[in-house]
């Protein structure tokens, strides 16, 4: 009996770029045998409904075509159950995908890598019923990603460096009420991010160091700094050496709540939640395909 998975596509992921992915995986999938269920969500809430049914079905593994988002909805479908994730790089960010190390600009070389079933076991982040892989931002970062994903011009990375240049004018530092492992710490700062992987945004390298098999959560706090501090700070972060800036602090804590005014929470890219929240490790919640 052939291997079974289910493909989900988000069509309109990346500019066509999750319809692209899916059109050159799916004839490399059913030439190495695999029985594939074609589904395509019209919005996130119907991607999520066909994925926990195709989960709930027995499919080996839910693959999904798109980008952060798209992983995102995939974690929330297999947590925990068994089932693996694979992911076809297609989207603006692709941190998720970026840091289970998949082909990011080859949608058949990833094909290969779930056709290829060998298995990798992650842990998640959790708040409440809800998952994330990679990055919960919580300040600055959070109000830069609401402003990008309002944007529709330009693409990829440049879209989160203009929207931050874009909302650098008017932000100020927030307080922050936190608990690491029920340690309480009161703090201003620009923005507090907890990794569960280590980059954002396609690629910033906000929470270095991460690991995803770690059983912990890295919490980064970024303390007041000037605006042109933050700026010159900014191309650092894409090679993590932003580390050593004096307003940099870092701690790991298997839980941690967060609460500051005004802020909605965004985590793999997508809107989470505002605060305040509580976010905890699940170790080896996530059987993915890398």
């Amino acid at each position: 009996m052939p291997r079974e998975i289910a493909l989900l596509t988000n069509p309109t992921a990346g500019k066509g770029k999750g319809a692209r992915a899916r059109a050159a995986a799916l004839p490399r999938f059913r030439d190495a045998g695999l029985a594939v269920r074609d589904l395509q969500g019209r919005d996130a809430d119907e991607a999520l409904d066909l994925a926990r049914e195709a989960v709930a079905d027995g499919v080996e593994a839910l693959v999904v075509a798109g980008g952060d988002g798209m992983a995102h909805i995939g974690a929330q479908a297999v947590a925990s159950t068994g089932t693996s994730l694979g992911v076809l790089p297609a989207g603006t960010g692709n941190d998720v995908a970026r840091s289970l190390d998949l082909p990011l600009k080859d949608p058949v070389a990833a094909a290969d890598v779930v056709i290829a079933g060998r298995t990798r076991t992650i842990d998640l982040a959790r708040s409440g019923s809800s998952y994330f892989v990679s990055v919960l931002a919580a300040g600055f970062d959070a109000v830069v990603n609401e402003r990008a994903n309002r944007m529709t011009w330009p693409r990829g990375q440049m879209r989160y460096n203009l929207a931050t240049i874009a909302e650098l004018r008017t932000f100020e530092p927030l307080p922050y009420a936190l608990e690491l492992d029920g340690v309480p710490l009161r703090t201003d700062a620009m923005l507090v991010a907890v990794g569960n992987g280590p980059s954002f945004g396609g690629g910033l390298r906000i929470t270095e160091g991460a690991r995803l098999d770690d059983g912990l959560l890295d919490v980064v706090i970024i303390k007041p700094m000037s605006k042109a501090g933050l700026v010159r700070t900014y191309p650092k972060l894409f090679k993590g050496t932003h580390t050593t800036h004096p307003a940099y602090e870092h701690h790991l804590a298997r839980t941690v709540t967060i609460a500051a005014p005004g802020i909605v929470t965004y985590a793999d890219g997508e809107r989470f939640g505002p605060l305040p929240l509580t976010v905890e490790c699940v170790p080896g919640a996530l059987t993915v395909l890398a």
